[in-house]
């Protein structure tokens, strides 16, 4: 994970790929989300729900600010005209999370559930989202890279824009319906 981050964000900012900047971001907040998690895991031997739904919070939390973040950085880097470079370093990045995520994924829910853990379920969702934008992402920067088509790498942001704002959403609905109950 922590290379997904480096990568991403490495090869983001000397291509220009706000695609991949965003996707580095959302690493960064999965990683930050997996840290809160496992001090919940560790910290909270007694199953208490009160501290599962602080720590699912904060996971959502966390999630919400990356949709201001790259929202403001598309329309920078649109208004400013910057036409971002197609690289093959990008596409193995997208292509090893479109390889890794659904493994992480499927483990994590696979936990949540088994354990009735909210947060670690959350974080499945987190997981599940990187995987959807993995695959926009790898979509956009082959398009840039073969076709040579710089503005897939705008296309590519918003749908990861949209996978964000869709998983603080999930986020949000599971955490009400763990206090309605």
């Amino acid at each position: 994970m922590v290379v997904e981050v480096a990568g991403s964000i490495g090869v983001g900012i000397l291509t220009g790929s706000l695609a991949l900047l965003a996707f580095g971001g959302d690493s960064i907040i999965e990683l930050l989300s997996a840290f809160v998690v496992f001090s919940h895991l560790r910290e909270d031997v007694t199953g208490s729900s009160c501290l599962g739904r602080r720590t699912a919070l904060t996971t959502t939390l966390l999630l919400f600010t990356l949709i201001p973040a790259i929202g403001v950085g598309a329309a920078y880097s649109y208004a400013s005209g910057l036409r971002p470079e197609g690289s093959l370093l990008g596409v193995a990045i997208a292509l090893g999370a479109v390889v890794i995520m659904p493994c992480l994924w499927l483990q994590k829910r696979k936990i949540g559930r088994e354990t009735r853990c909210l947060p670690l379920s959350i974080d499945a969702v987190e997981s599940a989202t990187c995987f959807f934008m993995s695959v926009a992402l790898l979509g956009g920067l082959l398009a840039e890279y073969i076709l040579g088509l710089w503005w897939a790498d705008y296309i590519a942001t918003a749908v990861i824009l949209g996978f964000v704002a869709r998983e603080v959403l999930e986020s949000y609905r599971e955490l009400a319906l763990s206090t309605a109950t």
